[in-house]
């Protein structure tokens, strides 16, 4: 069977297109949809179908952008209630695309409408299953996001709904299945993904926690539902986006893609208190920056990060950006529905500099300066990463903030007392540190190095631990 996995690694988010005899559908596409078209068109093929597995929390789909397009149906699974023109499937029912075919098998648990599809190729013999957030390789969906739409939903009612989704409608199947998740390792829909994205049903019959054949409901509800942090704050708005309609990509880009020269740029920010997203590598953005900027860089999970620490989608801003970056910028803006960016800085920050203007900058020190001081027993140590990062090893002494919670534990911060900032690698730590830095405070250091440079020093390190989470 012809199936392609189209992977996006910054949202660790996996669309799938198929074809045969002149059809194609496409699963879960993201926002812009171009790419999926131009296979299409290469395989001399007419999207048919695009099927929604479920209204996604973590990123904006390209459906309606591909209907436009392409005159393509959308499907649903059942109880799905969208405010747009869509096919809403019955559990069962099946699809033709060429001589394939794909049945739609109602799953709910991650959310009501979530919906699996059976892959049957031009044989008749069942292929493989699109699982979008209900089974993914090591890990099921997280039961706890629907809530945050829907009051009535507990993250125990739905985790229930989950086990018998899983028990009676997917583990029955024939062990040779090839599973096709909606999402792999970083992303924050699951808590113990793989950096594998496909793997045999049976396999994941034998490894994955949550498919144990002699785990009992309530045995599921607690493992499931044990170690999952707060969602972030945009993923109930992306769900509204996905139930009710958004602008398209090409208006989003129109909009965003306005050269500002520094007199215009400084007029936007002060005329409507936009917010100065500096999207530049760390390194760039920490040896000069307009004051009050937040640096969010693009060579990290630059739209999660944005979605954890932005609360508004409708915030809007103004770009800096290393030039030629603009597009890449606004794309992965608006694939977390953030489309209000209204321009970028024109030649970036080095016009900004060479117009005389003031600007910013922050120290980072290595972690051989980090090990010096250290040893002194001189600053606090605050590391940034994830509670699941910090509790498998972390330097003996240090406080943990992580990341995600900044917003809400700034009163954590000393301000009469120097301290260092950390993460893994340096990226996290410098979001960090501009947000304090616009925020007023002066008194730190970031070690560029993060944890990886620390802990191949001479520092006290707490034992390590194997995670038992990745959130």
């Amino acid at each position: 069977m012809r199936i392609q996995q189209i992977y996006t690694g910054c949202l660790a988010h996996a669309a799938y297109y198929i074809s045969n005899k002149g059809e194609a559908a496409i699963f879960d596409p993201l926002r812009e949809v171009q790419s999926y078209i131009d296979r299409a068109e290469h395989d001399q093929c007419k999207i048919k179908y695009v099927f929604e597995t479920h209204f996604h929390a973590d990123f904006v789909s390209g459906h309606l952008n591909l209907q436009e397009e392409t005159g393509a149906t959308i499907v649903f699974g059942p109880t799905a209630t969208p405010d747009y023109d869509a096919l809403i499937a019955k559990d069962g029912q099946e699809f033709k695309v060429g001589d394939y075919t794909i049945r739609a098998i109602h799953t709910p648990g991650h959310t009501m409408e979530s919906t699996t599809y059976l892959l049957i190729d031009e044989n008749g013999k069942e292929h493989g299953l699109i699982t979008g957030d209900t089974l993914f390789i090591g890990d099921v969906g997280r039961p706890d996001l629907a809530q945050h739409v829907a009051s009535e939903l507990t993250e125990e009612k739905l985790a229930g709904h989950l086990y018998d989704s899983l028990r009676n409608k997917i583990m029955p199947l024939s062990d040779h299945l090839v599973i096709y998740p909606n999402h792999g390792a970083g992303s924050a829909c699951g808590k113990k993904m793989s950096q594998e994205t496909t793997d045999t049903l049976g396999n994941q019959k034998r490894t994955n926690y949550a498919l144990r054949a002699d785990m009992t409901k309530e045995e599921f509800k607690k493992e499931v539902l044990d170690g999952l942090t707060t969602p972030p704050l945009y993923f109930p708005q992306n769900v509204m986006m996905n139930i009710k309609g958004y602008d398209s990509a090409e208006v989003v880009m129109q909009r965003a893609m306005t050269p500002l020269n520094t007199e215009n740029f400084e007029a936007v920010v002060e005329g409507i208190h936009a917010l100065v997203l500096d999207t530049r590598n760390p390194e760039d953005f920490a040896k000069g920056f307009i004051p009050n900027s937040i640096n969010i860089g693009l060579n990290g999970s630059f739209a999660q990060w944005v979605g954890e620490l932005i609360p508004d989608v409708k915030q809007e801003m103004v770009l800096v950006c290393e030039p030629g970056t603009e597009i890449e910028a606004v794309t992965r803006l608006s694939r977390v529905g953030y489309d209000y960016a209204l321009g970028f800085l024109l030649g970036g920050f080095q016009s900004w500099k060479d117009s005389g203007k003031d600007y910013d900058s922050l120290v980072r020190i290595s972690s051989e300066e980090f090990e010096k001081a250290y040893k002194d027993e001189g600053p606090l140590i605050i590391d940034v990463r994830k509670k699941s990062e910090f509790d498998a090893q972390h330097v003996i002494g240090a406080l943990n903030i992580p990341l995600n919670s900044i917003n809400n534990r700034l009163d954590a911060f000393p301000e009469n007392r120097s301290f260092v900032l950390h993460c893994v690698s340096g990226y996290r730590s410098m979001i960090a540190a501009s947000i304090l830095k616009q925020r007023g405070w002066h008194n730190f250091v970031d070690v560029s190095e993060g944890f990886n440079g620390i802990k191949k020093r001479k520092v006290a390190l707490s034992p390590f631990k194997e995670p038992q989470s990745l959130l």
